[in-house]
């Protein structure tokens, strides 16, 4: 079973908006990263946004300005606004979250089922 949820992809015109949403469920001690990585046909998964345990953020050149990430610490929940959409930034976006969970304490690396971002011209 997945302990990832993820909702908020859709289709959406050049310069428009998308909110995504990642929720982690089951029971969590602590997180240490959470983040988006995305896949476009033909190419590699690339890295999009990451928020730390200490609020660091880091972003790709690509969404500089356009994206932000933000986490809701208290639902266990990462999201992403994506702003100024373009063509390119069209996708399957994928949730990643880094945790330590009960009983055994170690850390999980757990995905998303992966969510479709298209942006029409």
């Amino acid at each position: 079973q997945g302990r990832l949820v993820e909702s908020g992809g859709g289709l959406v015109q050049a310069g428009g908006s998308l909110r995504l949403s990642c929720a982690a469920s089951g029971s969590i001690f602590s997180i240490y990263v959470m983040g988006w990585y995305r896949q476009a046909p033909g190419k590699q998964r690339e890295l999009v946004a990451a928020v730390t345990v200490g609020d660091n953020t880091n972003y790709a050149d690509s969404v500089k300005g356009r994206f932000t990430i933000s986490r809701d610490n208290a639902r266990n929940t990462v999201y992403l606004q994506m702003n100024s959409l373009k063509p390119e930034d069209t996708a399957v976006y994928y949730c990643n979250v880094q945790s330590v969970r009960p009983p055994d304490y170690r850390v999980y690396d757990d995905w998303g089922q992966g969510t479709q971002v298209t942006v029409s011209s």
